[in-house]
């Protein structure tokens, strides 16, 4: 298995919205991430395995040095196998080549380990008000 990591990489809106309903257990949405990531986005990285999407995540941005990780998303068949990883080490180092000097990321308690050991995030105290 060759993976490959691509830096805005092409895609369609039907095989992401598949594998962002697989990743975050809900129906198949119609949402055109595409129009989404370019309009507010810094960046996207995608893996893929010959030619198939296996892995996204998306690198929003406030246009100075602040991104956020979101919706980091593996293909449940090839979960635990360093994909996410490699999918935020490239969101990383493309993010601090553009200047950003700090990268966030939320995300459910079930993925500290995740996050905090396997991407090397720091915890951070934050707040968040539920709209």
């Amino acid at each position: 298995m060759t993976i490959t990591y691509e830096w805005r990489g092409g895609f369609d809106n039907v095989t992401v919205n598949a594998l962002h309903a697989e990743g975050f257990d809900h129906p198949t949405l119609d949402v055109d991430w595409l129009t989404r990531v370019q309009r507010h986005s810094l960046g996207w990285v995608c893996a893929r395995d010959d030619g198939d999407l296996v892995g996204f995540v998306n690198v929003a941005w406030d246009g100075g040095v602040h991104a956020f990780i979101l919706d980091t998303v593996v293909a449940g068949s090839r979960r635990r196998s360093e994909i996410g990883a490699a999918l935020i080490a490239e969101a990383t180092r493309q993010a601090r080549e553009a200047g950003c000097e700090w990268l966030h990321a939320d995300f459910e308690d079930n993925l500290r380990s995740f996050y905090f050991d396997a991407c090397g995030f720091k915890p951070t105290t934050a707040g968040l008000i539920a709209l």
